[in-house]
């Protein structure tokens, strides 16, 4: 509406417009070899027989346009500069008259009521250029200005895109500050063109401070739960005050569930009653509309190290099954040294957004140098989680689990033995990092507290304590330097009653890098794995990125201890390097290491092949 207001003021003033065609001679027509160094070479077949129409060659002169700052713009609406050229004096004369006509109003959009544009043409048919002048005329600008609310002061250019911006910061504005139904209408300005200036005036009444109420289904609508279980992932109650913010914060988080193929939130007033004193026209009711996304997902991973070989993992997943959010994930795992499989019902947003209730059972089978079990799992677990969409700086994890395995060493003596343990995990972590996946700068610590007790012959209890940190420090545009630290210990039990699958081990892809699955440590006299009571492990890794593709240099090291403490001696150390693909869904790893300082039963090297960076 406003544009379309300007060029009507402008055409009521009289602004002349001219576009003649004039003989070559006053002006020299360019000559072909600057014809081709303009303006790129275009073929058009002139329509009918002999004798019709013929195409017209020309150069367009658009340095005033570029002055003024819409050469741009004006090259986009443009018919001069389009693919093909002109048939004939005709249509020429036609082009020439709609681009004078464009120009001018691109300048009356800029403030410029009084311009007065000339398209000439100059030359022969073939070739010529076409001549833009301009002579803009004062600039207008506002002499008033109404609602004072607006981005624009007395004395600013009556430019149409300033002035529609600030009519949208003014929407978005009394939005943010709690009008959900402000009454914002269209921009009416009043040209003087005897002064060159302009008023303008915005229909505006915001209304009363809104509040939130209810949040709804969409008549006719089906959701995947229920209004109530919505209203428990909103982050906002009924009566707070009504925030936009909160209303995309909502949005976003029921299409995190997975459970909305599509989703329109609308915004209504709520319906008043004989009870509210007509207050409910302030109260903002949240109305749901969504289509159901497929709740059936099946996955699969696959990853390999020089260790275990291959290792394959799937799982198929009802995101659904039970209302609301009770996703069960059935999984499998196979390898050559183990295999699993596993249930899982996980209730998300468990009576409060971001957290969860997980049931989970499983059975499995292990056979390491370290030590063979098999046996069956049952588990519960209540936690504030975190993902890729609100990485969260604090998460916490609580659970209770039992174990029913048969199990032994390595050592030799060493028999099957029957464990029956119940253990109470607890988490506590922290996240500073700029990125869930691939973090680049930041921080991240961790602790973990497990109180267990096992009942094979007499009753004991132990606990195990692990911390952690890492950090990220950008030391260049591409680069990132990368920094590990973890410490584990056992107390209240000696190593040999503590189940061999529960002792503490390192070495490996996710530990230290060089040596084999568990094989850093105390072993026996056949050189296989005891595991210990204690250890310390440590990484630094350069990684660089180009693009997709990445590298990183790295050293690990770290060491088992029999004792309760770490002793801080006989630390093994492991170098090597890796290739990086980054996609969408994280970055795809690739590493090869070595052992520095090898021992008997070391490896040489190793090879690890996986999704996500080490740590």
């Amino acid at each position: 509406m406003f544009r379309r207001f300007l060029i009507s003021v402008s055409l009521a003033a009289g602004v002349p417009v001219s576009a003649s065609a004039q003989e070559p001679a006053p002006v020299p027509a360019p000559s072909e070899a600057e014809m081709d160094a303009l303006l790129p070479e275009r073929q058009v077949e002139a329509a009918g027989e002999a004798g019709s129409a013929q195409p017209i060659r020309y150069i367009v002169q658009t340095g005033t346009l570029a002055r003024l700052g819409l050469e741009e713009e004006f090259r986009e609406l443009s018919l001069l500069l389009g693919e093909e050229l002109a048939t004939g004096q005709a249509e020429l004369n036609r082009r020439l008259r709609i681009d004078a006509e464009t120009i001018r109003t691109l300048l009356q959009e800029r403030g410029y009521y009084d311009a007065l544009v000339t398209a000439d043409f100059v030359g022969a048919v073939d070739g010529g250029r076409v001549e833009l002048k301009i002579d803009e005329g004062p600039l207008y600008s506002f002499s008033d200005v109404s609602p004072p609310q607006l981005d624009i002061e007395v004395g600013d250019p009556v430019d149409s895109s300033d002035v529609f911006a600030a009519v949208e910061t003014l929407r978005e504005r009394v939005r943010a500050d709690g009008y959900a139904f402000a009454e914002i209408g269209d921009p009416q300005v009043v040209v003087d063109h005897e002064t060159a200036t302009a008023s303008l005036s915005v229909p505006f009444a915001p209304g009363s401070p809104s509040r939130f109420g209810r949040v709804i289904a969409k008549t006719g609508t089906a959701l995947p739960f229920s209004a109530e279980h919505a209203a428990e992932i909103a982050r906002f109650e009924p009566g707070d005050p009504y925030s936009p913010l909160l209303v995309e914060d909502l949005r976003r988080a029921l299409l995190a569930t997975g459970l909305m193929g599509s989703l329109e939130i609308d915004e209504q007033r709520a319906v008043a009653d004989d009870t509210d004193g007509g207050e409910a026209a302030s109260v903002v009711d949240i109305a749901i509309a969504t289509t159901q996304a497929p709740p059936r997902t099946i996955s699969g991973q696959l990853s390999y190290d020089s260790e275990d070989g291959a290792r394959l993992q799937g799982s198929w997943q009802h995101r659904n099954l039970v209302r609301p959010e009770g996703a069960l994930t059935l999984s499998a795992i196979l390898s050559e040294q183990q295999w699993e499989a596993g249930s899982e019902l996980r209730f998300s947003n468990w009576r409060a957004r971001d957290h969860s209730l997980a049931l989970r059972a499983a059975a499995f089978s292990e056979d390491r140098d370290a030590f063979f079990n098999r046996g069956g799992l049952l588990g519960v677990a209540y936690a504030r989680e975190t993902d890729i969409i609100w990485q969260k700086r604090w998460t916490w994890r609580i659970g209770l689990e039992g174990l029913f395995t048969q199990e032994r060493d390595r050592s030799s003596d060493s028999v099957l033995r029957d464990y029956v343990i119940a253990a109470m995990p607890a988490r506590l972590a922290y996240d500073g990092t700029d990125d869930l996946l691939d973090p680049t700068r930041g921080i991240r610590l961790e602790g973990l507290l497990t109180p267990e007790a096992s009942f094979r012959g007499e009753s004991f209890a132990y606990a195990l304590t692990q911390v952690g940190a890492s950090g990220y420090l950008p030391v260049s545009g591409n680069t990132v330097l990368a920094l590990r630290g973890l410490m584990a210990s056992i107390a209240g039990s000696s190593r040999r009653d503590i189940a061999p699958s529960r002792r503490l081990y390192a070495g490996g892809g996710g530990s230290v890098r060089g040596f084999g699955y568990q094989d850093v440590g105390p072993k026996d006299e056949d050189g296989d794995p005891l595991g210990g009571r204690s250890k310390i492990e440590g990484s630094a890794e350069a990684r660089v990125r180009f693009g997709t593709l990445g590298a990183a240099l790295f050293v690990d090291a770290g060491q088992v201890y029999t004792s309760t403490t770490p002793g801080f001696d006989d630390i093994r150390f492991g170098i090597g390097g890796g290739l990086r693909y980054f996609t969408s869904f994280g970055p795809v790893r690739a590493d090869v290491a070595f052992p520095l300082d090898r021992r008997t039963g070391d490896a040489q090297v190793a090879f690890y092949v996986s999704l996500g960076q080490a740590f």
